[in-house]
């Protein structure tokens, strides 16, 4: 199994989650973070000082899948998230030893399967 991660823009979201509908995800987890990459934040003037934000609104994605899903995944996120500008985000792939589901004690890949 491998769980994704992608951060990306939070205008983005339902794009991608139309994206991942197509490729087959059924179950997600999504968490509004902030921060910065190379985009590194930006200034702003409020009440005529200038402050810099440093840490910029984002959401992440988190999908577990079969390992043989992972690649297709990825792709749709990366494909739907793009804008082509500095702080389109990250996609991160990594591998899941085990997971188990806590009603009926499934293991697996049968644990994240939507039945």
């Amino acid at each position: 199994m491998k769980k994704i991660e992608a951060i990306i823009k939070p205008f983005k979201l339902e794009e991608v989650k139309e994206a991942l509908a197509e490729v087959g995800v059924q179950g997600m987890t999504v968490t509004e973070v902030k921060g910065f990459g190379r985009q590194k934040g930006h200034t702003e003037i409020y009440r005529g000082s200038e402050y810099t934000v440093d840490f910029l609104p984002k959401v992440k994605i988190e999908i577990v899948v079969d390992e043989a899903q992972a690649e297709g995944v990825a792709a749709a996120i990366v494909k739907s998230a793009n804008t082509g500008k500095i702080g389109d985000g990250k996609v991160f792939i990594s591998t899941i030893e085990e997971a188990i589901r806590i009603r009926t004690g499934e293991t697996g890949s049968s644990a994240v399967a939507v039945n």
